[in-house]
């Protein structure tokens, strides 16, 4: 069961199903309140008593073991007894609660907050809003004005100030001031103080063509800043109104650079909007093309693609137009870095609609388009064993060599690339992908595919552990990203950097969990579930068998950890640090084939690293096997993301305990 912490309001918890768990009198709600502002740090139980009472009575150490006992019970109601709890620990002098970052309402916000000062202005808008959403009143509402709590509650409650602000300023750069008039409105009311509000609020209310009330209210916030702070308002204030009196044509464009290119593309879209054909065809190209510079802004904008791609799609089909659906299907050319789809459902019924279309165009015309949707399937197809992808990434590559058309080559070399996972130790080959991507795309400015290339050789050079030359690819990849504002390479870079750190060998292991939690909270929002989805406990656990072998440690034995797609190559390791060996080895029988994926070499290793534990030659056959291809390579380093080391270590150690397990066979015989 995964428990959620409130603190953004009264302190309370919630189940997996979003119940309110019963958490007692106000002293448990206290010492949970207490372990949460701690973040993850052990509290003595002497600060806890000194801190729930002023007069502490002699049985107080008692009472605080008693009151984290019941919430034990309240927070693990499925904990066999006598079983060590995994969310509020014991450790050393005291206690900590091992939450996960995203399990508490105030960690979550704050990361939101931060993450929306980096996203294009409308995705960073949706993020404000939906964080404000988050506030069911003051933080720790009940312990505010506890000496303990005091301190975190005014943060918490100055960062909703600042995102309320950032939430105004951002709709006044995308042209929306009259939305922000009632919030700003509201916000003057409650903390008159500010006054960065009451200069927006002047500003948004100019901007709807009310003059007089943006002067009104500057000459309110005068009147109460010099009756009850004593002091005149600042320079930005005093420079405003000079500004609404003098009608200064800057008040009229959105603020900033940012505000002023949005201005331009509100109105564009409006004349877009009224004067191009409301024919269906001409509407569903243009959203297509929409689409695909939505997709790589990420986080909100890439999840609100998903379901308009399909609609796109079967609207062609509706209208019966096959040359339309192809090109609708094919026009989707968004470079794809990662191997796992985000959306395995659509992609299929993505692949189906190519697979349609494609039957119906006839045979040696459309041959771009044909391209195009042959292309479409080998990079959807992405993960599985279908022989249809390698194939149609094959075919899409020859047809757009033929019409010597770099922007359709680059899309299949994107095929290509994705098929290149039926066995390990193919780095190489990947590399020579990316290296043509990047000539390619520098030659004819093809920016999203030159980014792709350099983000494949940052993985390629990675799994060959050439790091200055991934390193190379990894700034060359931000520079673009930055220059062209593509937010998502940044998700990857960083990931990156946190495995340079682990491959160096040097770096304390607290360092590069360090490197990995901060990498994480790039993923939150991001719009990829397909690589967030259980990526930080599957980084922890390479981590901890590189560290401290041979078995994970501390919340990764926790039964809440949600391992995602992983969990079948992690359980038996699990397994076996819980002490649980027999049940590890049934556990390994039931381990799949690893996918075809970047994570193929590293899973593998996984699974030879629990067969070694648990003597099951057939495993350690089967492993060795397959790791032998990438015997020149490092472990998961192929990713981008993580690394089990090199692949020879693992294959020695194959080695060595299936020679042994021999040699013990024969001694058993001879005897």
């Amino acid at each position: 069961m995964r428990v959620v912490f409130g603190v953004l309001g009264p302190v309370t918890a919630w189940d997996g199903n979003g119940d309110a768990l019963a958490l007692k009198g106000p002293r448990h709600r206290a010492v949970l309140a207490r372990l949460i502002i701690a973040r993850r740090r052990v509290v003595p139980v002497t600060a806890l008593v000194d801190d729930l009472w002023t007069d502490p009575l002699p049985g107080a150490v008692g009472a605080v073991r008693t009151f984290v006992a019941a919430l034990r019970r309240a927070l693990e109601p499925g904990r066999p007894p006598r079983t060590p709890a995994r969310l509020l620990v014991t450790e050393g002098p005291g206690y900590a609660l091992r939450a996960d970052p995203g399990a508490v309402d105030a960690w979550r916000f704050e990361r939101a907050v931060s993450a929306a000062a980096t996203l294009p202005p409308r995705d960073g808008l949706a993020r404000l809003a939906e964080a404000l959403e988050w506030w069911r009143g003051p933080a720790y509402a009940e312990f505010a004005d506890q000496p303990w709590a005091r301190t975190e509650s005014s943060r918490l409650a100055e960062l909703r100030l600042h995102a309320v602000e950032r939430q105004a300023e951002t709709r006044l750069a995308l042209g929306l001031a009259a939305e922000a008039v009632p919030d700003l409105d509201a916000h003057v009311a409650e903390h008159p103080w500010r006054e960065d509000a009451w200069r927006l609020l002047a500003l948004a209310l100019y901007r709807t063509g009310r003059q007089g009330d943006a002067l009104a209210v500057l000459r309110r916030a005068r009147t109460l800043l010099v009756q009850e702070l004593g002091v005149d308002p600042g320079p930005p204030l005093r420079r405003l109104e000079a500004d609404i009196l003098n009608h200064a044509g800057h008040l009229d464009l959105a603020s900033g650079p940012d505000g002023a290119a949005a201005q331009v593309w509100t109105q564009a879209a409006a004349v877009y909007d009224r004067t191009v054909t409301s024919g269906p065809r001409a509407r569903l190209e243009s959203a297509v093309g929409l689409l695909r510079s939505l997709a790589v802004t990420g986080g909100a904008g890439l999840e609100a693609v998903r379901p308009h791609r399909l609609a796109a799609i079967a609207a062609a089909e509706e209208l019966g137009d096959v040359e339309l659906t192809a090109r609708v299907i094919g026009a989707y050319d968004v470079p794809a870095i990662w191997t796992r789809s985000d959306d395995p459902p659509q992609a299929a019924r993505i692949v189906a609609a190519a697979e349609r279309t494609l039957a119906a165009v006839p045979p040696g015309t459309h041959e771009a388009a044909r391209a195009g949707l042959l292309a479409t399937i080998a990079v959807e197809s992405r993960g599985t064993r279908s022989a249809r992808g390698p194939q149609a990434a094959r075919q899409a590559e020859e047809i757009a060599r033929r019409l010597d058309d770099p922007a359709l080559l680059a899309f299949a070399l994107n095929g290509v690339f994705m098929q290149t996972f039926h066995r390990a130790g193919l780095a190489p080959h990947r590399d020579r992908i990316g290296a043509e991507l990047i000539a390619l795309s520098t030659r004819h400015d093809l920016v999203t595919f030159q980014v792709l290339g350099h983000l494949i050789r940052l993985q390629a050079r990675g799994a060959l552990a050439d790091f200055p030359e991934a390193d190379r690819h990894a700034a060359a990849a931000d520079r673009l990203a930055e220059r062209h504002e593509h937010p998502l390479v940044g998700v990857f870079t960083r990931w990156y950097r946190a495995l340079r750190l682990a491959a160096t060998e040097r770096a304390p292991a607290a360092e590069v969990e360090a490197a990995y939690r901060d990498a994480a909270t790039r993923l939150d929002g991001a719009g990829m579930p397909g690589l967030e989805h259980g990526l930080l406990p599957l980084a922890l656990l390479c981590l901890r068998l590189r560290y401290a072998p041979p078995a994970p440690a501390d919340e990764l034995t926790d039964e809440l950890t949600d391992w995602g797609p992983y969990e079948p190559w992690a359980r038996p390791l699990v397994l076996l640090a819980r002490d649980l060996p027999a049940e590890a080895a049934a556990a390994l029988r039931d381990v799949p084939d690893p996918p075809r994926d970047l994570l193929f070499e590293a899973l593998w290793c996984l699974t030879a690293r629990a067969a070694i534990a648990v003597g099951d030659r057939e495993a350690m056959e089967r492993a060795h096997r397959e790791l032998t291809p990438a015997a020149a390579e490092l472990a998961g380093a192929g990713s981008g993301l993580i690394t089990l080391g090199p692949v020879s270590r693992h294959l020695d150690d194959l080695a060595a305990a299936l020679a042994h397990d021999g040699t013990a066979v024969r001694s058993r015989r001879a005897r």
